[in-house]
């Protein structure tokens, strides 16, 4: 274990390192590295690690989400608010919507089959996303109309209402029928979020001021809260619908507002955390992608998600219908919500493990995805975000 710890981190900074040299985003090394040293080729990963492999995972995601809650600025957000709240579900829909009108068209599968298919693919990756936008908001780029803070809110919504339509269209699939209470738990989950989230931020913001503790302390109080909400969803949404990524953004909001300069103290410790985190991250989600599949898949797969990704810029120009930014930047707010990654890792081969028919092209589909978008997406935001947005 001890030896794939190190393995993971030399390996994944080193590949990150030289992808940067060649103008890469450094992700898509770490990516490569962790496919390379995954089970599916090398195999040089302790299993150890691989099985808990979705908890490391999501501790990354967690420390992203609390890095973009502290650095999130409120009144920047209302800039493009109604924007904002389109984001998080007009361009998923319209990638399930393609998906189902083009999938079966080119890949013989039904549709519901391709209902399936879109909901794993339609999920854009805050993994990749939300740190990019951070650096945005960090070097004041686009800041003053608001881009990074609406993408950034967009994308930490987006999959919730993916993954609850994936339950849905699988459930149907199944013969459950589609559950009322599933569908009707979107807006609840979100509500409940944002409510638990703020009140943990405001509770931790009376705890600092009454019992005064070192940053480093006070970084862990946080992290630990965030990994309880997480923990709450998991054990209590079939009770209540709670969309415990959301309370963790909006509990770093929460200290944010209320006392600014703890926040920047804290996201500046978070910033040296990430480093490491970023690098379990991506080498762990390379280690998931079966490499066989890809290579499987041929050429149709790939026009496929070609096409749907058309569909889901389509619906980023129309969330930002009515909105104050130039054609360069809708441009480039399009370009960046293209990246997948995390949420294609975890569900991919769920549909597969369910035994459903469409089990091995919704895998080989989703790694593809992964493959492709992830890194072209991240390239194209670092590649256009200097041209496109004002600083």
């Amino acid at each position: 274990m001890l030896f794939t710890v190190a393995l993971i981190l030399l390996s994944g900074m080193a590949a990150g390192f030289l992808c940067k040299k060649i103008r890469f985003p450094a992700l898509f090394g770490m990516i490569l590295m962790g496919i390379v040293l995954g089970p599916h080729v090398f195999n040089l990963l302790d299993d150890s690690i691989l099985n808990i492999s979705t908890q490391i995972r999501k501790i990354a995601l967690i420390i992203i989400l609390i890095r973009a809650g502290l650095k999130l600025n409120l009144s920047d957000l209302k800039k493009n608010g109604r924007s904002a709240v389109l984001m998080c579900f007009v361009p998923a829909t319209l990638e399930m919507t393609g998906m189902i009108l083009v999938a079966p068209a080119i890949l013989g599968i039904s549709r519901l089959d391709a209902a399936i298919m879109g909901a794993v693919v339609a999920a854009v990756s805050p993994a990749v996303v939300v740190p990019k936008m951070i650096k945005l908001i960090d070097e004041n780029r686009g800041t003053q109309k608001g881009i990074p803070q609406m993408i950034l809110a967009g994308a930490s919504v987006d999959d919730v209402f993916v993954i609850v339509m994936f339950s849905t269209f699988t459930s149907l699939a199944k013969g459950d029928g589609i559950s009322l209470w599933k569908i009707a738990g979107i807006p609840l989950s979100i509500i409940t979020g944002i409510g638990i989230g703020y009140l943990t931020g405001i509770a931790l913001n009376l705890f600092w001021k009454k019992i005064h503790i070192r940053d480093t302390s006070k970084l862990i109080v946080l992290l630990c809260s965030s990994l309880l909400m997480v923990t709450v969803e998991d054990k209590f949404s079939g009770i209540v619908p709670f969309a415990s990524l959301i309370g963790v953004m909006i509990s770093g909001l929460a200290v944010k507002m209320k006392n600014e300069e703890t926040a920047k103290r804290l996201s500046s410790r978070f910033d040296k955390i990430w480093v490491v985190a970023e690098i379990f991250l991506f080498v762990l989600v390379g280690a998931c992608v079966e490499i066989t599949s890809a290579a499987d898949a041929g050429i149709k797969v790939i026009a496929v998600l070609a096409a749907v990704m058309v569909f889901r810029m389509a619906g980023v120009f129309i969330c930002v219908l009515g909105t104050n930014l130039n054609f360069r930047e809708r441009l480039f707010c399009a370009l960046a919500y293209m990246p997948k990654a995390t949420v294609q890792a975890a569900i991919g081969g769920l549909p597969l493990a369910m035994g459903l028919e469409c089990g091995n092209i919704v895998l080989t589909v989703s790694v593809l995805a992964i493959l492709i978008t992830a890194p072209l997406g991240a390239f194209a935001i670092d590649l256009t975000y200097k041209k496109f947005l004002s600083d």
